[in-house]
């Protein structure tokens, strides 16, 4: 099941009616409501998701563990998702480079610091090393300064920031400022993101794409993912970033932005 998941938020194209046949009986009973799914060659379909919130509670289903351990027995531990998610986060009281760890169960979350009123979630690692660059163009992006002292920064890629406890754990701060690629993987994670969060996140990106566009780099893998990352755009109201894909055709990573 994750598995599946994670490909159609990365808006690869999967086997659709097996997908289905792994479906709890809840959401199977009711998934013309949230899927559309369009066929790209045998046994492949893109699957475009038509309810953000419904998605990222089957998530926290699919993640929910009976026993790892239990799995692992069985010859599989990835079958289930894990009982704790490691978090790293830059605040404002590290003594050195090394950023913090944040550790979230089931039922419990170990912090050793007051988090800030907001938070900047990073994709990349390179980006989250150069936490201050980041801030930096956040600030300049969204037209108001994000001091260090207010604002912590967490590194949330690979789909991790979207899991159902951290999504929990993060509604706890009152602004969530995503820092994601500029693809579809970077647009469908925002979609989960303020799935549950709703007004208090916010994706960053620049206001004016024109000088940005020599940095669009990256060909999409397939026309499917091209099309479904010019969807989500315009879905959440990004008509500029649309229109940067559209004249490009390409995709802008997260390292481009410390590329002077």
């Amino acid at each position: 099941m994750n598995d599946y998941l994670d490909k159609i938020l990365r808006g690869q194209p999967v086997n659709y009616e097996a997908f289905l046949k792994k479906l709890p009986d809840s959401f199977r009973r009711r998934h013309r409501e949230l899927f559309a799914a369009e066929k790209v060659k045998t046994n492949r379909w893109l699957v475009t998701i038509l309810d953000e919130s419904a998605f990222a509670e089957l998530q926290d289903v699919a993640q929910t563990p009976l026993s790892r351990l239990d799995a692992a027995k069985k010859g599989n531990s990835h079958r289930h998702g894990t009982e704790v998610s490691f978090l790293l986060v830059y605040h404002q009281r590290l003594a050195s480079s090394r950023p913090d760890v944040v550790v979230i169960g089931t039922e419990s979350v170990d912090i050793g610091f007051q988090p800030a009123r907001s938070v900047l979630v990073l994709e990349n690692e390179r980006n989250f090393f150069q936490y201050a660059q980041m801030l930096d163009f956040a600030s300049e992006t969204l037209g108001k300064r994000l001091a260090f002292t207010e604002c912590d920064v967490l590194l949330g890629g690979g789909n991790r920031v979207t899991r159902g406890a951290i999504l929990d754990w993060l509604k706890g701060y009152e602004e969530v400022f995503c820092a994601f690629d500029y693809d579809a993987g970077g647009l469908q994670m925002f979609s989960t993101v303020a799935a549950s969060l709703g007004d208090k996140a916010t994706f960053v990106q620049p206001r004016d794409w024109q000088p940005w566009l020599d940095r669009f780099r990256k060909l999409p893998d397939t026309t499917e993912r091209f099309m479904r990352a010019i969807s989500l755009a315009e879905g959440h109201g990004f008509l500029a970033l649309a229109e940067a894909f559209r004249a490009t055709g390409k995709f802008m990573e997260q390292e481009m932005i410390l590329d002077e």
